[in-house]
């Protein structure tokens, strides 16, 4: 048995099919701060695409990936690139420069800004349904786990079942008895709503969506190529909402 990686670009995020409770990294709130806390933002980006809008929050918890992703928006940088690897079940994931009028048989995934973030792997941000996240290349390539400078993605995952949760808590505790394994709001939101559990502690989540996750569900149901690339394009538009 092995895991399925698809890593078919630059800046990835690892797809998991078989061995995801192997994957997962516990995570606590930090002392002194509610989860309230941690996913506080006043930043806000909508993200305008031709199935509707998504507005996501930043969060300030992770202050170098909320202002570059501002920095960004506002120079207009985003505009006509596309979802450009979308994978059922799983996540969306756009910010590739290259992606702007790109051909449709053309590799995408590769671009970016020319610079790479400073992990912000925060306890009590997680993988949960909506979740915005930053892609980044490899643990072989890149264990430090740096973030990619404008590539992203957004979690759908899917929901546990309650038989799931309880292998998976009970594997988590035995694993990291120094935490406890999950908090109460990541088995809420795993079991209720879904995500991607096995991404956490991996990448860095910056924000959530909002309002749209109506869209989401639509672009990550479209019809994609070989390469995971929606058939018919699905371009942004992006803006902060004062």
């Amino acid at each position: 048995m092995h895991t399925m990686q698809i890593f078919r670009s630059r800046w990835a995020v690892l797809a998991t099919a078989l061995l995801w409770p192997l994957l997962l990294t516990a995570q606590t709130p930090m002392a002194g701060d509610s989860i309230a806390d941690v996913t506080k933002g006043s930043v806000r980006v909508k993200i305008e695409t031709r199935l509707g809008d998504i507005v996501v929050r930043l969060y300030d918890a992770t202050p170098r990936h909320r202002d570059n992703f501002v920095k960004l928006v506002k120079e207009g940088y985003y505009d006509g690139t596309l979802f450009h690897r979308v994978i059922k079940g799983f996540m969306i994931q756009g910010g590739d420069p290259n992606s702007k009028g790109a051909a449709a048989d053309q590799e995408l995934g590769t671009g970016g800004p020319g610079y790479t973030l400073e992990a912000e792997i925060v306890d009590g941000l997680y993988h949960k349904r909506g979740a915005l996240a930053a892609a980044r290349e490899g643990d072989e390539v890149n264990p430090e786990r740096r973030s990619g400078g404008s590539q992203f993605y957004i979690v759908w995952g899917r929901k546990y079942s309650p038989r799931q949760m309880e292998y998976l808590i009970d594997k988590m505790r035995m694993e990291h008895p120094e935490t406890g394994g999950m908090t109460e709001a990541q088995e809420h939101a795993y079991a209720t709503y879904g995500g991607t559990p096995h991404l956490d502690g991996q990448y860095t989540v910056f924000g959530e969506v909002e309002e749209g996750l109506d869209v989401v569900e639509q672009i990550q149901n479209c019809e994609t190529t070989a390469a995971d690339r929606p058939v018919e394009d699905v371009a942004v538009k992006m803006t902060i909402i004062k």
